[in-house]
């Protein structure tokens, strides 16, 4: 085994900020906990630079964080293949690169690392081989909730970094730097989804309940739901607004240990797609996904997969009142009725979704088990 296998990670940014999002937090891991060399092909730089403060769009290689950031241009350039090759997502590698792979007379280890799900079919297809008709042998990595699979994004010492970061008085300075203030006895909530006709009628919740609420929305995409239900124009990061018991509070665009931090701030968290699904089950506090849509309705299939693992220890009334959540959040009615509901059981939540992290950690980390693959594969 070479002293610094150098892993080529290639990720065609499909849309939104979840494909790079989870492959940059990756390379960072595997260079920085693993000492692995890293190049991270990147085909849409604009949308790494947002993620990345300090990148640049306009230069072909860039190092941040000991990872070197590459350009992947439509028409490849060439390069050296790696000693581990992985396509992210199913993007498919230039053909020009796979031929040099099959070319270099070495043996390197060619990934298909697939998307996330708690569909129990992947347990048995976690790391099968796809013989190539080149000679080459793909294998298949899925991440996972299980310990058969290949577990989930979670660096060394987040959990503590986390905990010390809630005891301590550290969310009103982290929000204090944003200019937000928590009211007294306010509950906090984050929200980042994809568009979502629910969300007018849990802002109705919010602003008729009992409790005061401090909504936390950064910038993207259902911002423009939460206009319409203000009946305003373009919201703007900084603008904070009051509907009865409710708080809105519009954050910018943040990077992602900001946004780490700011779900480690609330109490409940709407997330979205895989990358903010992920790090938000890392916050140990309840939410509600909002599970990318899919054609003939694949994806409630998935949704219910996954909550068929985390419901898990519930109560029964616990557990049907957060699939009543679920299911309304998803479906985009319904939304405020089954919010009242399911906050009567926040109690039962929160200390649930504690113990989910432990399951979670208990089951290994995606970089240490693509690590130990490569090194067994050797």
């Amino acid at each position: 085994m070479a002293a610094r296998p150098l892993w080529d990670i290639f990720c065609a940014v499909v849309d939104n900020y979840g494909d790079i999002g989870v492959t940059w937090r990756l390379a960072r891991q595997l260079v920085a906990e693993h000492g692995q060399a890293v190049r991270l092909w990147v085909d849409d730089l604009e949308t790494f630079v947002a993620l990345c403060p300090g990148a640049r769009a306009d230069v072909q290689s860039q190092v941040h964080a000991g990872v070197e950031v590459r350009h992947w241009p439509r028409e490849w350039l060439g390069a050296e293949p790696g000693d581990v090759v992985i396509e992210a997502f199913a993007c498919n590698l230039p053909q020009a690169y796979i031929q040099a792979m099959s070319d270099s007379g070495r043996r390197i280890l060619w990934l298909n690392l697939e998307y996330l799900s708690a569909e129990g079919w992947i347990k048995g297809c976690h790391t099968l081989p796809s013989l190539q008709p080149n000679g080459l042998q793909k294998y298949f990595f899925f991440p996972g909730f299980e310990s058969e699979t290949g577990g989930l994004i979670r660096e060394t010492g987040l959990l503590d970094e986390r905990r010390a970061f809630q005891r301590a008085a550290s969310r009103e300075a982290f929000l204090g730097q944003m200019g937000v203030t928590v009211p007294d006895g306010a509950q906090v909530v984050s929200l980042f989804a994809y568009e979502n006709a629910a969300v007018a009628g849990w802002l109705d919740a919010l602003a008729e309940g009992s409790e005061p609420t401090l909504l936390l929305v950064p910038v993207g995409r259902v911002l423009a739901d939460v206009e319409r239900w203000l009946n305003e124009g373009q919201l703007m990061a900084g603008t904070q607004r009051q509907r009865g018991a409710l708080q809105i509070a519009v954050l910018p665009f943040m990077t992602q240990d900001e946004y780490d931090r700011l779900l480690w701030c609330c109490d409940f968290n709407a997330v979205r797609g895989e990358e903010s699904f992920i790090r938000a089950q890392w916050a140990g506090r309840p939410l509600v996904w909002h599970i990318y849509p899919q054609e003939e309705g694949a994806h409630w299939d998935k949704l219910r997969a996954f909550f068929e693992l985390y419901a898990d220890g519930l109560s029964t009334a616990a557990r049907d009142a957060l699939w009543a959540f679920w299911q309304a959040w998803n479906a985009g009615q319904g939304a405020g009725q089954a919010w009242r509901q399911m906050r009567e059981h926040h109690a039962e939540l929160v200390n649930h979704a504690e113990r989910w992290t432990q399951i979670q950690t208990s089951n290994g980390d995606l970089a240490a088990k693509l690590v130990f693959f490569y090194t067994d594969w050797l």
